[in-house]
């Protein structure tokens, strides 16, 4: 008789691993946290862990992918609410979501610690197919709300939608390598923000608004990440 998957037990089977997970990439960081720290906290069996788990890098996947669905369900109600024009949505959208990390910072600090290493590359490269996925049909609706308040220039909301979350995205990757240089002291605070600049100006250009319409993190929060 073939055995059938209860994804709901399953995943409520999974969560203590990844509730462990994030407090100890909190606590104690990624590359210094074992798999043995994460059964010790769990009070799990190797076996156990690797009925759910095939590695370390597994159970950052898991992290990394809660957080997308939390983030998620966190900016569906924006997209949904029919008294925020477009230009407002995008607004609260990034306030909301900018709060919504600092309020995570040190799992957000200590995983941008070893997001670029080598060993990760696997894992970020789901986290991009996975957040893309989640973001483009959210900017595709916003930017069709936008086309038809004619508040932005879109022939198809759909195309816009993808390049403005591929320009997001990179924007994203650079401030993940800005964080690591202003950090190790390579960088000053001045040439991240040179740097970042350039991404709202090409989502201005893309969507048709004037110059500084676009939102993107104001001075104060940025220099709280970075200094």
């Amino acid at each position: 008789m073939v055995r059938t998957l209860d994804p709901a037990a399953h995943a409520l089977r999974r969560d203590p691993f990844v509730d462990s997970a994030q407090r100890l990439i909190t606590t104690k960081g990624y590359q210094e946290m074992s798999i043995q720290d994460v059964l010790d906290d769990t009070g799990a069996s190797k076996g156990a862990f690797y009925h759910y788990f095939a590695s370390k890098a597994a159970l950052l996947d898991a992290v990394i992918e809660r957080m997308v669905d939390e983030a998620s369900a966190v900016m569906e109600p924006i997209v949904a609410d029919p008294a925020l024009a477009a230009l407002d949505k995008l607004q609260t959208l990034f306030g909301t979501m900018a709060r919504w990390k600092w309020e995570r910072s040190d799992l957000v600090f200590a995983l941008l610690r070893v997001w670029t290493a080598d060993d990760n590359a696997i894992v970020r490269e789901k986290f991009r197919r996975r957040s893309a996925a989640v973001m483009t049909p959210i900017l595709g609706a916003i930017v069709a709300q936008g086309v038809a308040e004619i508040t932005f220039t879109a022939v198809n909301p759909d195309h816009t939608a993808r390049v403005l979350w591929g320009i997001l995205a990179s924007a994203g990757e650079a401030a993940t390598d800005l964080f690591l240089a202003c950090h190790a002291g390579l960088v000053t605070f001045e040439q991240v923000e040179a740097s970042l600049a350039a991404y709202p100006e090409a989502c201005e250009r893309l969507l048709g608004l004037p110059a500084g319409a676009f939102p993107f993190i104001d001075r104060e929060s940025l220099r709280a990440w970075f200094v």
